[in-house]
């Protein structure tokens, strides 16, 4: 790094569009059958505030993940101590490859708030069935709907899982944020070049 390249030392700002999915009804998720890997499920009733650290940090590294990264031990207990948020963990092979946060709303409404795997467990199969799973479990809180974001920053597959699960995108925004030098590689990586 030339340390006269101010890009280099402050970042590069992209554009991002969010995009808004939802699932009205139960009965719209396109269920997938189980991988054939074993994997389980389970939530993490008692997260210690250094594991939840851990998952987002790890699972959202690639995808500029950051709103979260200087939050305490205290917020983060804070946090999950609400009765409206619950975390669920997929493990493989005895280890976490992936998870997902809910979050209850006060429309009747809950969000996966988060979602993604770990980028091992990346290109598996694993990612349609935690979706399902995460669908299932949002809806068992009594929702009225389901729904989540993405954005162009995300992995260029997780719209098109969202999509073939039954998701239908309701809005749209852009927005501009700035990219450290290690987030544009993996960002250029995983965006087609233009022509």
């Amino acid at each position: 790094m030339d340390a006269a390249d101010p890009i280099e030392q402050s970042g590069t700002t992209v554009d991002v569009t969010r995009t808004y999915l939802q699932l009205p009804s139960r009965g719209d998720l396109i269920k997938v059958p189980q991988p054939a890997e074993p994997v389980r499920i389970e939530q993490a009733t008692k997260c210690p505030p250094s594991f939840f650290r851990y998952l987002y940090a790890e699972v959202g590294r690639q995808y500029h993940w950051v709103d979260r990264l200087p939050w305490t031990d205290e917020e983060i207990a804070k946090h999950l101590a609400r009765s409206e948020v619950s975390v669920w963990v997929m493990y493989t092979d005895g280890s976490p490859a992936g998870y997902f946060e809910l979050e209850q709303h006060d429309d009747g409404s809950t969000e996966i708030a988060y979602f993604g795997l770990f980028g091992h467990c990346i290109g598996r199969g694993l990612g349609k069935y935690l979706l399902a799973e995460a669908v299932d479990k949002a809806w068992a809180t009594g929702a009225s709907r389901v729904w989540l974001h993405t954005c162009t920053l995300d992995d260029p597959a997780a719209l098109p899982n969202y999509t073939r699960r039954g998701f239908q995108a309701y809005k749209q925004e852009t927005y501009q944020t700035t990219l450290s030098p290690e987030e544009l590689r993996w960002y250029e990586l995983r965006t087609p070049k233009r022509p």
